[in-house]
């Protein structure tokens, strides 16, 4: 039986995926999670044969609690499962240790074809996106900016970029408005830009987000 650890804190869509796995003979969903915590406390209790993980949590991100599995020498692969495109999460997601990276739209046709692949020792991940990869073995000194931005500072650029305000970002990271302030200007310096609207057109230009 292939034991499934499911951390996302929108329940509609864990039980969504529960109802896409109950389909398969061979699997089972025996933990869910809603935070990152919840996460490493089940890890803790429990073995499992893979993650399914969003991206997008309340706290510490899917990719921040991808980066500290790793650092907890934890060796259960991880599927990431995003509402974002490849072109935005993608290759930070493999580069951080992911086994595999599916958009949520297509979840309901490739998720037990992924879990089976990632499980088997195998990788799950677009065309598109294996190119991507191959090209971060290429030596490029023209890194575009956004690169040198951690995972958190993306994530907030991206909020920003997309129009949400520092209160909404606040209430959607569970972070204070004076933190999102902070990683804004934080943003802008590294980037060399001066304001909100350098950043959208820069997150336009850079297929950073979808318009």
């Amino acid at each position: 039986m292939i034991k499934i650890l499911i951390a996302d804190d929108h329940a509609i869509v864990r039980e969504g995926l529960k109802q896409i796995v109950a389909e398969e003979s061979d699997m089972s969903v025996t933990g869910e999670a809603a935070t990152a915590s919840e996460l490493f406390d089940l890890l803790e209790k429990e073995k499992y044969e893979i993650i399914v993980l969003d991206i997008n949590m309340p706290g510490k991100s899917g990719l921040e609690a991808l980066k500290e599995m790793k650092n907890r020498n934890y060796k259960v692969p991880v599927l990431i499962l995003s509402m974002f495109s490849e072109d935005q999460y993608g290759l930070r997601a493999m580069k951080a240790g992911a086994a595999g990276y599916l958009k949520k739209v297509s979840a309901p046709t490739e998720l037990v074809v992924a879990i089976r692949k990632i499980v088997s020792g195998g990788k799950y991940i677009s065309p598109s996106l294996a190119e991507k990869l191959a090209d971060v073995f290429d030596v490029d000194l023209k890194k575009p900016l956004h690169e040198s931005l951690s995972d958190r500072e993306y994530q907030i650029m991206c909020l920003i970029s997309s129009g949400k305000s520092a209160e909404e970002i606040a209430e959607e990271l569970t972070l204070s408005i004076n933190t999102v302030y902070t990683y804004r200007n934080r943003i802008l310096e590294k980037m060399h830009l001066k304001s909100n609207v350098g950043l959208t057109q820069y997150a336009i230009q850079h297929k950073l987000i979808e318009i």
